[in-house]
């Protein structure tokens, strides 16, 4: 299996499938680059190179008890991209994973970037309280386990998406690293996108369900289309958070037209 390294040493696996314009996808907070699939199959059968990695603490890659920040994160993409040495890269990133986007472009410029995709992504700012932050990270350190219970039925919303593929789903929400949910859980909480986001210069399309319970819309797709400059908000209707499973054909679709333009 490929794995590439970071600046700090840390070992991340990914996958690159096909030949043509890359497209590049970086995955939600607890989920592994698994999530992409189906959207990097669809992508690589309509003549683009599909490339998704796992973050650290998630899936495949290391655990090094360390580096769960907006800057070292984006580095650990930067990494991915000088490696493979891509160029017009189309960059998707879901929940989490927009604001790994937005950091990376503010962080290392776009110049290895042509356009952008935020899916159901929680930036700009979440403004969640020091209560809800509290809350959600005892009871991660109390019983993840249970949290996922409670909350899988919620992220996948009323969309058609299999049962096996809805276990599948839990199954890699269970194999992230604790230390590294929590210390994701808190770092994506408190991030403020909202200057950087006026500072994106790339092509942007928003995609976003309109019943996101975890990113709702107006705070997070609606507010990012309102400070990204010539940014297009898409918004999917009776679709909650899971948007590559629930709407997976409507997702890539999108992602094909944005990748090809």
């Amino acid at each position: 299996m490929p794995y590439f390294s970071t600046p700090d040493g840390t070992e991340l696996f990914y996958r690159d499938y096909g030949t043509g314009t890359p497209v590049v996808f970086v995955h939600s907070m607890l989920m592994s680059s698994d999530m992409w699939q189906h959207q990097m199959l669809h992508l690589t059968e309509h003549g683009h190179r599909a490339i998704a990695y796992d973050r650290r603490g998630h899936g495949r890659s290391d655990d090094p008890g360390a580096g769960y920040e907006f800057d070292t994160l984006a580095d650990d993409l930067a990494a991915l991209l000088t490696r493979l040495d891509l160029t017009g890269v189309t960059l998707v990133g879901h929940s989490m994973g927009g604001g790994e986007v937005i950091r990376y472009l503010t962080r290392h410029g776009s110049e290895r970037i042509g356009r952008i995709a935020l899916v159901g992504a929680t930036a700009p700012h979440l403004n969640a309280t020091p209560e809800i932050v509290t809350g959600l990270l005892n009871q991660f350190r109390t019983d993840y386990a249970q949290w996922v219970t409670d909350n899988a039925a919620l992220s996948f919303g009323d969309g058609p998406i299999p049962q096996l593929e809805k276990e599948a789903t839990i199954r890699d929400w269970m194999r992230v690293s604790l230390h590294a949910a929590i210390e994701c859980s808190r770092i994506n909480l408190a991030a403020d996108f909202r200057t950087e986001a006026t500072r994106i210069t790339v092509p942007t399309l928003i995609l976003h369900g309109d019943h996101d319970a975890f990113a709702p819309l107006q705070t997070c797709g609606q507010h990012s289309a309102n400070l990204i400059p010539d940014s297009k908000l898409f918004v999917y209707k009776n679709a909650s958070h899971m948007l590559h499973l629930s709407h997976r054909t409507h997702l890539n679709r999108d992602l094909q037209e944005l990748a090809q333009s």
